[in-house]
């Protein structure tokens, strides 16, 4: 039987982000994390440019349809395909549910295309969340975005404009990610602290940092009403993560388990502290950020020793 309205309640994220942002590593990495801690995890490729996954694949978006035999088809270019196979994979849904109703009582990882505009104005894999909302999947979106991108302030501001976009459009639960923190003493040093870009806060610094720029100095007045909006809103944050470090995988799992109401179901037994902590936000995200921030500043540290050494 299919997975229909009133059935039993099931939990899991919806992986999304820019092509090179780690969703596929990112998938493989929880779904080891969250076996090792017991959970039954089924993770379901929604990209149809998916080749050669590492992770344990319970569910192809390629069995229905794939964007190489899109795009020799119908003679359309990358970006046209996946928006014709998202289309394609809406008006079949009924081949999603049969197939998902095949996975009952897992906790489901969907990865998902890497094309921005799916996240910020297109409305067939938006339609698509929507009717796995209507089958009783409680979702959270987990946004990956590249740590790199915080070397850059002007890219920053992009960033944070994308994820206000995404976070507006999807309509789901939404847990913004900064993504391979293990690299990001490999991109440049940071100008602010780390909690200055997890938190998005004042970013009028971020302005006058750009005035040092002559190209971005012309553009002063966009940047700064581009700013207002993002504060207006006051949406935007940043959880840092590191796939291959356990404690931040741990951090990151408890955020999106209370965005996605895991951590009050019946997924898993908890006791009442175990519970709490899961639901706590703003302590929990602090020390996260400032662990994270200590081994940026620790590797900074040991930079600065090498390069002292080598003179």
């Amino acid at each position: 039987a299919a997975m229909a309205e009133g059935s039993s309640v099931a939990f899991g994220q919806v992986v999304i982000g820019p092509p090179g942002s780690g969703k596929t590593t990112y998938c493989h990495g929880m779904q080891q994390f969250l076996g090792s801690i017991g959970r039954k995890v089924a993770v379901v490729n929604l990209d149809p440019a998916n080749e050669a996954v590492p992770y344990r694949c319970a569910l192809d978006v390629a069995e229905l349809i794939t964007l190489p035999d899109v795009m020799e088809s119908l003679r359309l270019g990358p970006n046209g395909g996946l928006i014709y196979c998202m289309e394609y994979l809406e008006a079949n849904s009924d081949w999603l549910q049969e197939k998902l109703a095949a996975l009952r009582g897992h906790y489901y990882l969907f990865d998902c295309p890497g094309q921005v505009e799916l996240y910020t104005h297109h409305r067939a894999l938006k339609n698509v969340f929507a009717q796995l909302a209507k089958w009783n999947f409680r979702l959270a979106a987990v946004h990956l975005v590249d740590s790199h991108y915080c070397t850059d302030p002007g890219k920053f501001i992009s960033v944070l404009c994308t994820s206000l976009s995404t976070m507006l459009h999807v309509e789901l639960p939404h847990v913004n990610v900064l993504s391979k923190m293990d690299l990001i003493e490999q991109y440049g040093k940071l100008a602010f602290n780390l909690d200055y870009y997890t938190e998005v806060l004042d970013l009028s610094y971020l302005l006058d940092h750009l005035a040092s720029d002559p190209f971005f100095r012309s553009y002063r007045r966009l940047n700064q009403k581009l700013v207002e909006v993002i504060e207006d809103y006051s949406l935007v944050s940043f959880v840092p993560l590191n796939v291959q470090d356990k404690a931040s995988m741990r951090q990151l799992m408890q955020v999106v388990d209370k965005a996605n109401g895991c951590c009050f179901g019946e997924q898993e037994h908890r006791s009442l502290e175990a519970l709490m902590s899961a639901a706590v936000g703003a302590d929990f995200h602090f020390t996260s950020t400032l662990g994270v921030q200590e081994k940026y500043l620790q590797s900074q540290d040991k930079a600065v020793e090498e390069e002292v050494m080598e003179l």
